[in-house]
């Protein structure tokens, strides 16, 4: 005879099983590889659907989600809560690696094994973490996902996630169609380029079988000096940034993926990075609400599946000393209440030091719920984290009531995006979608219309290859974000090149990553002059030109070779400012990129070859280096001229 707790565990299986009939071949059968599903790439394509708290549900999706929180044990519920990282590139099968780093972290050695014994509702794709190294490997993990997850006793799908904002951050590379990112399209201004963005990135993450996207960033870039946001945001203007920001929420939840705004309540005006330690954020309410607020409307107005919280202090929405992230004043009283969000709150990743502050990880997990989140990212210590929350409930801090709520919220988002009805993806998918001729010629033209002409003396631009056939291209090279290309003096030259120029890369210097690029030695620099003679142009490249930066000599020693100089700021659009001193002798053209993957720099090379017309305008002011309240190129300002035709 069975024992009853078999008996009770069959039971609930039984309910599951018939409330989730539509979806009984996904949740019960063995499912074949990816490969052997063959099923049309365009199945996803939906209209966004407003958060509304199920109220744009069908009612047989309501009546799954009740079965399914109906059955669902507590640790079930805790585990829906959480999104945790995973090594490895495979669910059952990591590198050996892999499988170690899994087990000093969570006692298990795979994705498989994590979900079974954690129940953990999403899982979070990185390359540290080892699991993207091509397409179709990437697909086959979530499948595996899947396939594990829908083969426990609650058979609920895991809600894939990554972060892959474009531009500087970006973690799934080529083959990948590389996109313009957030102030690139802020410079282009263009809604639907925004959108169109969106929707490309949407469709190949789709076909990954990544359904949540940690994008758009809805900050409003008003600090120069934010170390952490720049070029992440559209930019300066908050009814800009909110017109950009509705625009990729639907293009983004059009393809089936859950766009997800951030970081609430603003992290646009700081100069402390949240990774490493605690903003504070020194707007009064009034600013709050005319400065950061107004994205975070549009996207709620706009439909938003869910929106993150920012690790800061913000003392005009909650005087105390706890970061938004475990802020009720600020969650459910500003969030939730006064803004009237009704979606998916996520954290920021609980493993930033701006959250770790002050609690333990065993703590933060069930203070952010007690504030108002539903989804716990990244834990450091998912053990502790899990059983953090556990005890809160067994000791009254935190009712089953409350995690009720926020379990509904995730599955109705997964509802939402299709999840419950078919989780999977398959090679047809991935071949049709990731990285396709249209989705690259889109973002080709997309990224002409953000490159930004800042200064052009004398009209040098555009070059000529009759007058000015021999060019150096000299700078730089941060390593590219996550295989998005690079390095960047190379591919301007091989760009500048195809376009009927002899180009010559000459690196000043690689940085170690995405976040650094040194500067250029005096060994570096003289090379660089003697290199310049006797070329008919310079191009010379600069990554966030500090006050001391030896950038500067460079720019100024090129200059001063009196070598026609064509200068392109490949990050931060305020480099100019440090160039245009008194001491300096400034480039005779200047350029913005607004980020240094590919596809904005061979945009920038069909504009120096006037082969594209230079149309983006500034999307933040840029101030004057030597009197920091002056400005010395307005938002808004750009130059153009007109293409030439060969």
């Amino acid at each position: 005879m069975h024992s009853p707790a078999f008996l009770q565990a069959a039971s609930r299986r039984a309910l599951l099983a018939a409330a989730l009939a539509a979806t009984a071949t996904a949740c019960t059968s063995q499912r074949p590889p990816a490969t052997a599903r063959e099923v049309a790439p365009t199945r996803r394509a939906a209209a966004p659907a407003p958060a509304r708290g199920g109220s744009d549900l069908r009612a047989r999706d309501r009546r799954r989600i009740d079965a399914l929180l109906g059955g669902m044990t507590l640790d079930e519920k805790i585990g829906q809560l959480f999104v945790a990282r995973v090594y490895g590139h495979s669910a059952t099968d990591p590198d050996p690696a892999d499988a170690a780093r899994n087990r000093e972290e969570t006692g298990v050695a795979t994705a498989a094994e994590l979900i079974a014994k954690y129940h953990v509702g999403g899982i979070m794709y990185a390359g540290w973490a080892n699991n993207i190294r091509d397409p179709h490997q990437v697909a086959a993990l979530s499948n595996g996902i899947q396939k594990a997850a829908l083969a426990g006793d609650t058979p609920v799908p895991v809600l894939l996630s990554t972060d892959q904002e474009h531009g500087i951050v970006a973690r799934i590379g080529a083959p990948a169609t590389p996109l313009p990112g957030a102030m690139a399209l802020g410079a282009g201004g263009s809604a639907a380029d925004a959108r169109d963005a969106a929707r490309i990135a949407g469709a190949e993450l789709a076909a990954l079988g990544i359904r949540q996207n940690y994008a758009p960033v809805a900050d409003v870039n008003v600090n120069p000096a934010n170390p952490v946001i720049g070029v992440r945001s559209f930019g300066a203007d908050p009814d800009a940034v909110a017109h950009l920001v509705a625009a990729q929420i639907g293009g983004y939840q059009s393809a089936g993926v859950a766009a997800t705004v951030k970081h609430f309540p603003g992290h646009g005006d700081t100069d402390v990075d949240s990774h490493v330690g605690l903003p504070v954020i020194t707007h009064s309410h009034a600013e709050w609400k005319r400065l950061d607020a107004p994205p975070f409307r549009a996207a709620i107005s706009a439909g938003v599946d869910a929106i993150m919280t920012a690790h800061l202090l913000f003392p005009a929405l909650d005087p105390v000393d706890d970061p938004a992230t475990l802020s009720r004043a600020i969650i459910t009283g500003v969030l939730r209440h006064e803004l009237g969000f009704e979606g998916v709150v996520v954290t920021d990743s609980l493993g930033m030091a701006g959250v770790r502050k002050k609690y333990g990880d065993a703590r933060v997990p069930v203070l952010a719920l007690k504030a108002g989140a539903d989804q716990l990212l990244n834990p450091p210590d998912l053990p502790a984290a899990r059983d953090g929350v556990r005890r809160a409930v067994r000791d009254g801090e935190l009712t089953e009531a409350r995690l009720d709520q926020s379990v509904r919220r995730v599955l109705e988002l997964k509802a939402r995006r299709g999840l419950l009805d078919d989780p999977y993806t398959s090679d047809r998918e991935v071949n049709h979608a990731v990285g396709s001729r249209e989705h690259r010629a889109t973002a080709d033209r997309i990224a002409e219309r953000t490159t930004t002409l800042l200064v052009n003396d004398g009209h040098l631009l555009p070059l000529s290859p009759r007058r000015h056939r021999e060019l150096l291209v000299v700078g730089p090279d941060p390593a590219a974000p996550s295989g998005t290309g690079g390095p960047p003096t190379a591919v301007l030259a091989r760009a500048l090149t195809a376009l009927g120029f002899t180009a010559e890369a000459l690196s000043t210097g690689a940085g170690s990553g995405a976040e650094t690029a040194p500067d250029p030695t005096p060994e570096r620099i003289a090379a660089a002059v003697a290199a310049a003679r006797g070329r008919d142009a310079v191009i010379v490249a600069t990554y966030n030109v500090g006050r001391d930066s030896r950038q500067r000599t460079l720019v100024s020693a090129l200059a001063a070779t009196g070598v026609p100089l064509v200068h392109v700021a490949i990050r931060n659009p305020y480099d100019i400012a440090r160039l245009t001193g008194p001491s300096d002798k400034a480039p005779a053209a200047s350029l913005a990129t607004y980020s240094w993957t590919d596809v904005e720099l061979r945009a920038a090379a069909r504009v120096i070859a006037g082969r594209a017309n230079p149309r983006g305008r500034l999307p933040v002011p840029v101030r004057r280096a030597d009197a920091p309240h002056g400005v010395l190129y307005p938002r808004g300002h750009g130059l153009s001229y007109r293409a030439r035709s060969y």
